[in-house]
């Protein structure tokens, strides 16, 4: 699975959070990222943005812990979204997430 992209669902807040699989090099927070906020309905648009503006978002920073799944690519989208989580795991902290993107190599 190191090859494809890596996909993560703050299920709380209800984004997704999709690394692609290359170009991404240094520190996390200089990461770019696809983010998808699923709150948004069938209107949903995929922004690419750095990981820095997810994690210093003030919903993001006000609301841990949060649950995070690390998923397979899913296409279903809306209300069908069930996506097969590989991984899922509560963050209390961002070093926490740091820990979480070290264990899956991202």
């Amino acid at each position: 699975m190191e090859n494809e992209t890596k996909k993560f669902h703050l299920i709380e807040m209800d984004w997704l959070v999709c690394f692609p699989r290359l170009g991404n090099k240094g520190k996390y927070l200089s990461y770019s990222v696809v983010l998808v906020d699923r709150k948004k309905g069938t209107g949903q648009t995929q922004k690419n943005v750095k990981l820095k503006e997810v994690l210093e978002n003030p919903e993001f920073e006000k609301s841990y812990p949060h649950t995070v799944g690390y998923y397979k690519d899913y296409s279903e989208e809306g209300a069908a979204f069930k996506p097969e989580y590989l991984e899922i795991r509560k963050i209390s902290t961002i070093e926490e997430f740091w820990l979480f993107l070290n264990a899956l190599d991202i």
